[in-house]
């Protein structure tokens, strides 16, 4: 893989995205769900997943999320959008983002 491909697999994720619908999402469905970059394709996502966790992954969902309309002071301002990705993994594969202790 050159270089340049490499780094930008590494832009391509931004951060994993944790809440409540994504932690059971990842008990019920054995998804996962990341902040990805606005410009990133399925398969980017994909390789990228799979490079860097050592997993396989079944498929990927994509989706934008729209900024939100916000007031402070009376002036009117919009936060930002993002795209989030809903990775779906393997039977029996796991990506555990808190590292916490099993017992």
């Amino acid at each position: 893989m050159t270089v340049a491909k490499q780094e930008r697999l590494l832009q391509v994720l931004r951060s994993p995205h944790i809440s409540e619908k994504s932690t059971v999402l990842a008990d019920e469905a054995n998804q996962v769900v990341f902040e990805v970059a606005v410009d990133a394709t399925k398969p980017e996502i994909k390789q990228a997943v799979e490079e860097l966790f050592k997993v396989k992954v079944t498929g990927v969902t994509t989706l934008n999320v729209k900024g939100k309309t916000k007031r402070f002071r009376g002036r009117v301002g919009k936060r930002a959008g993002w795209k989030k990705a809903y990775v779906s993994l393997a039977e029996g594969q796991e990506i555990d983002f808190l590292g916490g202790a099993a017992e």
